[in-house]
């Protein structure tokens, strides 16, 4: 049988892509190495967020946004400084910016996708108001979180395949693009053995034959790097110190980057190898699904931040405002870990775990649950994390919990006098409604910000009086997770090649395009981007193919 287009990899950008062709009346063909069980992909594990500017749900907060401000921090976060590797990325975030102002949330509400009410405020920045941040909650929830995401489109693509217009092939991994002259022309791969394994398990790579199809169009939709340690520390930039020698993994380990270093070989541009997207707040998962499976903790403003040796971070090394600033100060230290202390009245309104399976009350669609949020203790999964995850420390006394810190790392880095007197500093500046403390100041401002006072930031306190307490210790690790730069596409979704000319038939989505153009974050992401950036470019290849 011959078809239209073929696309690889069955994630969130690969489904909308193929069902926008689909809808056009072309037929694709649908390959993927995983099991059927992993439809869906890396989407279906995540929280759910979504990047929107002056939405009806943040106007209802009280927040002021514009497409003007939001493209002031996009543009300041991104710090393009590069003429040929960034083109293409610049001209897909200022269309990106207008499809999140505008057509965006219409169109997936029309698909039955709705949003939590509360908007989170992620990536505060802390800088000057043109550098690295929202300058207002832009983190629109989806109401089901990953999988509410990714049900439309699975529905959408299985209609197809119901009606004939997709063909669905799981196990079927690409290991060549057939590309002559600068034109697409198709794919070989192997088919690898039949595993029962569950969503997010590691699956056999057992090859028990091999197939070859050529189609007009091929759509690499494969993700990006995150599970493939060895390539994270190859392209690991020099301006964030040292690679980590231990890293815990944010995704699956399908997240291998096999198609990009393929598409590669193939004469394709690979942009921006060394932008990569790391989280500071990993914990290693008690219940673990993949290989070295890590959460992150979504942390808010008013947990004491310490390095390795008990020392805290300056200012803007803050919680929830800098995600490479901070890891660049944590890598610089020497060590690849970092430490929280905490209250259990912070642990209680501030702490939250990304992730789909980490949030059952909002991916249950459950107001009952919900509910519970807003009541005192920590949510389940939170608890959970506290009383049978590795990296967390409970103890009334200061001099209990440092001890305990130690005797977890193995090394005898904290001192406990050294640490009381930063913490006991911290808590003076408590006294008044002004301070000098720029981490009291933050989150002191943050609960101007009805969002974050009703659910994400506690009452300020002093950490060390006995009726904020338990003490809480979480040794935080390197969670890796998304890739910034990947296959340098122009605005239809074309791939170019490596002399900078179209590879005709050859487009690339999703994180596989560095969510679009081989970089459209520049630098620095703003949260929320990731699953719209699969969104955005699987619904314009689709466009593109289907017209």
């Amino acid at each position: 049988m011959s078809y239209d287009a073929i696309v690889i990899g069955a994630g969130l950008s690969g489904l909308v892509t193929t069902a926008e062709i689909a809808n056009s009346g072309k037929t694709v063909l649908l390959l993927d190495q995983e099991p059927e069980s992993s439809f869906g992909g890396q989407a279906w594990w995540s929280f759910g967020g979504l990047f929107l500017i002056d939405s009806p749900e943040q106007r209802k907060m009280g927040i002021k946004d514009s497409l003007e401000l939001a493209e002031q921090d996009w543009f300041g976060s991104a710090g393009f400084d590069r003429e040929d590797e960034d083109y293409w990325g610049k001209q897909w975030a200022k269309a990106y910016l207008q499809f999140a102002a505008n057509e965006k949330r219409d169109w997936l509400r029309r698909l039955g996708i709705s949003l939590f009410p509360v908007v989170g405020w992620a990536e505060r920045g802390g800088y000057l108001a043109e550098g690295h941040g929202n300058s207002v909650p832009r983190f629109h929830i989806v109401w089901g979180t990953g999988p509410g995401i990714v049900e439309p489109f699975e529905k959408l693509v299985k209609k197809f395949i119901f009606g004939g217009m997709v063909t669905y092939k799981p196990r079927h991994q690409v290991d060549q693009l057939m590309i002559n002259d600068q034109v697409a022309t198709g794919v070989k791969g192997s088919i690898l053995k039949d595993d029962h394994v569950k969503r997010g398990e590691k699956s056999s790579r057992e090859v028990v034959g091999d197939f070859e199809y050529e189609a007009e169009h091929i759509v690499v939709a494969s993700g990006g790097v995150g599970a493939n340690f060895d390539l994270i520390r190859k392209n690991w930039p020099k301006r964030l110190g040292n690679p980590p020698k231990n890293m815990i993994s944010g995704v699956p380990d399908y997240v291998d980057g096999r198609m990009i270093t393929i598409a590669e070989k193939s004469g394709a541009n690979i942009a921006n190898k060394d932008r990569m997207w790391h989280y500071t707040e990993g914990i290693k998962n008690w219940s673990p699904v993949w290989s070295n499976h890590g959460i992150r903790i979504l942390p808010g403003p008013s947990s004491i931040w310490l390095d390795a040796e008990g020392n805290r971070f300056p200012a803007p090394n803050f919680p929830g405002f800098d995600t490479l600033g901070t890891l660049e100060s944590i890598m610089k230290t020497g060590y690849d870990y970092s430490w929280f202390i905490l209250t259990q009245k912070i642990i209680e309104k501030e702490f939250a775990l990304s992730g789909s399976e980490q949030n059952p009350d909002l991916t249950g669609k459950s107001i009952k649950q919900l509910l519970k949020r807003v009541l005192p203790g920590a949510p389940g999964p939170v608890e959970a994390f506290k009383s049978k995850g590795e990296d967390f420390i409970v103890a009334d006394q200061l001099s209990d919990l440092v001890s305990e810190m130690n005797e977890l790392t193995g090394e005898q880095l904290l001192d406990e006098e050294h640490i009381r007197k930063q913490i006991e500093a911290r808590d003076r500046e408590i006294n008044n409604k002004f301070t000098k403390d720029l981490q009291i100041t933050a989150l002191r401002g943050s609960r101007f910000y009805k969002g974050d006072k009703l659910i994400r930031t506690a009452k300020p306190h002093q950490i060390l009086d006995e009726k904020n307490g338990p003490l809480i210790a979480v040794r935080l690790n390197i969670l890796s997770r998304k890739t910034l730069g990947g296959l340098q596409t122009d605005l239809s979704g074309t791939v170019l090649g490596q002399n900078g000319e179209p590879i005709k038939g050859l487009y690339a989505v999703g994180e596989a395009s560095g969510f679009g153009g081989g970089g459209i974050h520049g630098y620095r992401a703003l949260e929320g981007t990731f699953l719209g950036g699969c969104l955005f470019t699987g619904k314009t290849v689709g466009r593109t193919i289907g017209n």
